[in-house]
């Protein structure tokens, strides 16, 4: 009697759910055939292909750490890339990289914006699907790589939205979470990944916590340092400002939002519905002098073709 056909993908979902002894059963096989068609799917496929009870779950490491006495970070988040469109900042962004040459160049998350497989209701608008935004992030991420100095560190914190691409293939399709395409880092493994990263964790002056988020709400920054206990930068509320926090040390603590990378008005945020939004367009730059954090300086867009540094203006 001939055996059932099971294509791979069935296979895979199969041995997850139910082991190797009752799916040699479903399928009228030898158990000892069921281990040797696996190990040949985990080869063709890069992949493994987990036993029953293995919990799917979306990994990325809690926190990077970086050393960092003199030099700088430049960070920007939230770019929210759509393919065909390349933001003000984004343009000014890539530039800073090759002027400054920072030592650490850092991706606050929230890097693409995935609205199509968001929890939300999707508006009328066309969006882009998630292999569009990947293949248009992967262009200009490597816009970035290409103008990073030799050595430099490239870190991507992640955001929400960057998240929304695992989990909704772990929450619908969950026998495929060691098969390569699934995770982020197939796609972008130059940059390392995490939920946060801690620069100059030993130097309290200049010890720096880099993530997303974390508090919301107009005293966002503010909250942030009392909370963190320490220089923090984020991103995620789109504000771009700085707040300087003192107490007894002998120097102060910065709370820093970095701002929105994406423009205002992109498409992707129409649910806001035209109301007025009290966001800034820009990014952020760090230094570091002899173990110390200086204060944080902004980069914001000035009109479509220039930004704000330093008092003056950078065309683009």
């Amino acid at each position: 009697m001939t055996a059932p056909a099971c294509h791979d993908e069935e296979f895979m979902r199969l041995f997850n759910d139910m082991g190797a002894l009752k799916l040699s059963k479903q399928l009228g096989i030898s158990e000892r055939n069921v281990y040797k068609r696996r190990r040949n799917l985990e080869a063709k496929y890069a992949a493994t292909i987990p036993p029953p009870g293995d919990p799917i779950k979306i990994n990325y490491p809690g926190r990077l750490d970086a050393e960092l006495r003199n030099g700088t970070v430049l960070i920007g988040s939230d770019l929210h890339i759509w393919p065909g469109e390349e933001s003000v900042c984004l343009r000014a962004f890539k530039k800073f990289v090759e002027d400054i040459k920072p030592n650490i160049v850092i991706l606050n998350g929230d890097v693409m914006d995935f609205p199509k497989i968001s929890r939300y209701p999707q508006n009328w608008e066309k969006a882009p699907d998630p292999w569009e935004e990947i293949e248009a992030a992967q262009d200009h991420l490597s816009d970035i790589v290409q103008r990073c100095k030799r050595g430099s560190r490239k870190i991507w914190t992640i955001g929400n939205h960057d998240q929304r691409f695992e989990a909704s293939i772990a929450n619908s399709a969950p026998q495929f979470k060691n098969v390569k395409g699934v995770h982020l880092a197939d796609h972008f493994s130059v940059w390392e990944k995490a939920m946060s990263c801690m620069i100059n964790f030993d130097i309290e002056a200049a010890r720096t916590m880099v993530k997303h988020r974390l508090a919301g709400g107009l005293h966002a920054t503010y909250n942030n340092v009392k909370k963190a206990g320490t220089h923090i930068v984020t991103g995620h509320l789109h504000a771009q400002n700085v707040r300087s926090v003192s107490d007894y040390r002998g120097f102060d603590l910065y709370g820093f939002d970095t701002g929105c990378m994406a423009e205002k008005n992109h498409r992707a945020f129409s649910y806001i519905e035209d109301s007025p939004l009290d966001w800034r367009e820009g990014f952020g730059l760090l230094t570091y002098l002899d173990g110390r954090l200086m204060p944080p300086e902004m980069i914001t867009k000035w009109n479509g073709n220039a930004v704000i540094f330093r008092g003056g203006l950078v065309r683009v």
